[in-house]
């Protein structure tokens, strides 16, 4: 099988880990930065083009888009969509899982638990509705930040609702959101390939830190998982339309909370920590996928 890998960095642990898996499975693979593509729409036609020429002959894509080229890059994973090509990750599923807010109402709208958050308006701050639904401290984030940039614990309602003006004063869509203190700084990242947990870890921020993300200095181990976070991981990825995902969870007293879902999860810490080839999963998933078409495909013929 030919897959054709949507990455912007070739030499990233993801992406190398990918491309190897690839290779252990018999297939061949490339890599191509999507935002170096052109793509071509004429009358019954539609192109991706990289360096001057057309990509074609692939069986499937396997993106990895990053947060600040979402638009371009679901563009491009679109397009080869609309020319029949599979791909792991479709691009309407990145799109709702990158915009929080909309993540949120999707979730919360199928008895999802979530921490309790308000979109506020970039208006008029309405600071006697925060006080009434909110404690602090609270959590102040922008609606498509990563590995933590972006995220911020307000000690005082004060403090949250300048952090919220000064965000809209730069024309940036935040979010309120309840702090956990009982999580005290643990997530949990569960990855989830083809509707089954694969992997799960434990992550900790380092001391002076609530932010639980390895890029700030975090800290992993392998962690089980409960018949009902497993679950719940799972549900999340259905109505996500997600086959390949990382479910960030916190435990409350009231049970688990959904607080993230990454749809091009980062696999260095935890194919580190767990010891499972999540990369070979993935490729399995796609040869799974394939087979069926072309069976469908031969019946139909």
């Amino acid at each position: 099988m030919r897959f054709l890998i949507l990455s912007r960095n070739p030499s990233l642990y993801s992406t190398q880990s990918i491309l190897r898996a690839c290779y252990r499975r018999g297939h061949y693979a490339r890599v191509v930065d999507h935002m170096q593509c052109d793509l071509l729409v004429e009358k019954g036609d539609l192109g991706v083009y990289y360096q001057g020429i057309k990509l074609d002959g692939y069986d499937a894509i396997i993106p990895r888009i990053g947060s600040s080229v979402t638009a371009y890059g679901t563009n491009v994973i679109r397009q080869f969509e609309m020319m029949g090509v599979f791909t792991l990750t479709r691009a309407d599923s990145i799109l709702k899982a990158r915009n929080k807010w909309r993540c949120f109402q999707l979730l919360a709208a199928q008895d999802v638990p979530v921490p309790k958050s308000l979109l506020a308006n970039q208006v008029q701050m309405d600071v006697h509705l925060i006080r009434k639904h909110f404690d602090v401290p609270l959590v102040v984030k922008l609606q498509e930040s990563t590995h933590g940039l972006g995220v911020i614990l307000s000690e005082s309602y004060h403090n949250a609702t300048s952090t919220i003006e000064a965000f809209n004063r730069l024309k940036e869509n935040v979010l309120l959101q309840e702090y956990i203190k009982e999580s005290k700084g643990v997530d949990i990242r569960v990855l989830v390939v083809d509707d089954r947990v694969v992997a799960s870890m434990r992550r900790e921020a380092k001391d002076g830190e609530f932010r639980s993300n390895l890029h700030r200095g975090a800290t992993a181990k392998m962690e089980p998982l409960s018949e009902e976070e497993i679950m719940l991981s799972r549900k999340v990825c259905k109505i996500m339309g997600l086959q390949v995902a990382g479910v960030d969870l916190l435990r409350s007293k009231d049970g688990p909370l959904v607080l993230e879902i990454n749809s091009s999860p980062g696999l260095e810490g935890i194919e580190t920590v767990s010891g499972v080839d999540i990369a070979v999963q993935m490729v399995k998933f796609l040869e799974k996928q394939l087979r069926k078409r072309r069976k469908s495909r031969m019946r139909k013929s």
